[in-house]
């Protein structure tokens, strides 16, 4: 089951500066200067996403606590948090639940966020500094050792993504599509045992980061839409087929 795969896939690793940050399937922007609210919210986060806490139930606020050893103040503060981004639902009476997974969000999100990211693209090759450039040269280089996981070509996929946004040097779009990579993510996991594609989705990062590093607007708009399409073709076809 993907839920034990991911679980055992945590032991032992660690990310430079904050070993939580392994835990996550999502890599947090910035995991060396974090807040104890900033943590819960991207573990919970994270335990959405990967359907560990499946959709439609409630959440256990002391079992969160107790799961991330964090205090109730963090906890909360991120449960306000997710909730404003709609993956937690929080009722006056009935309580706070995860929210539900409604399959006609695949087209809904897709038609946002196939745009966003081929504009993104656009951006990133014009806009890229050197310093964007030479991460990205070393991200590229990276994707050249196979992976070793699931979780570890998930990881890859947001990361290109996060390196992509950061050169556009425009937070406002930055966060849109952070928030709609997240919403993705999580229709991902459902359908995670039955796609195909993840092996595929990395030479296309190659060519995304490459058009990026040339200054190409055009080709890495062309690659970022082809590849956010392909990516919803699939989870369209293993979901609703």
């Amino acid at each position: 089951m993907v839920r034990a795969t991911l679980e055992s896939e945590a032991d032992g690793q660690e990310t430079a500066g904050a070993p939580w940050a392994a835990l996550t399937v999502l890599p947090p922007p910035d995991a060396r200067a974090t807040s104890l609210s900033d943590i819960a919210y991207y573990r919970i986060r994270d335990l959405i996403v990967t359907l560990q806490l499946e959709p439609g139930t409630a959440l256990d606020e002391r079992g969160l606590m107790t799961q991330l050893a964090l205090g109730r103040t963090p906890v909360r503060e991120a449960i306000r948090r997710l909730g404003g981004e709609g993956l937690i639902e929080i009722y006056a009476r009935r309580g706070t639940i995860v929210a539900p997974v409604d399959v006609r969000d695949l087209a809904r999100v897709s038609e946002v966020r196939v745009p966003l990211e081929a504009l993104a693209a656009r951006l990133a090759a014009d806009r890229a500094e050197a310093a964007d450039r030479e991460a990205m040269a070393t991200l590229r280089a990276s994707l050249e050792s196979g992976a070793t996981s699931q979780r570890d070509l998930i990881r890859r996929d947001q990361r290109v993504h996060q390196h992509v946004h950061r050169a556009t040097h425009n937070r406002y779009l930055q966060s849109t599509l952070t928030e709609y990579l997240t919403l993705s993510l999580r229709l991902w996991f459902l359908g995670l045992e039955r796609v195909q594609r993840l092996d595929e989705a990395v030479d296309e990062h190659r060519g995304l980061l490459t058009a990026i590093i040339d200054g190409d607007p055009d080709a890495a708009e062309d690659v970022a839409r082809a590849h956010v399409t392909g990516f919803w073709s699939e989870i369209r076809q293993v979901l609703v087929n």
